[in-house]
């Protein structure tokens, strides 16, 4: 895996930690994580669809990079530890008071 994929999974990662949805995503990861080839397929087929509203760059990469599940289970993990690293800083804020 190259420095650019981590820092593609690192972006994706921060994005839905800003969203507020980290359990709705960890959860729906975990159930699609088995599926992760299939949904690459699919990605790839809808993406001349899809690129016609967004920026088909990233969605393609998602689609390549998502086909391997120890890729999504990376994005899993670090979703989970920005989770416990808000939780820690919010504890050290409650007992700095």
């Amino acid at each position: 895996m190259s420095t650019e994929d981590l820092a593609f999974i690192e972006r994706i990662a921060n994005r839905i930690y800003d969203s507020g949805f980290i359990t709705a995503a960890v959860f729906a990861l975990e159930m699609v994580k088995p599926l992760a080839l299939l949904g690459s397929h699919t990605m790839i087929f809808f993406g001349p669809m899809i690129s016609a509203f967004i920026k088909a760059d990233g969605y393609y990469k998602a689609a390549e990079l998502f086909e391997e599940p120890s890729n999504v289970e990376r994005l899993i993990s670090r979703l989970e530890q920005l989770e416990e690293e808000h939780k820690n800083k919010q504890t050290e804020k409650h007992s700095e008071r």
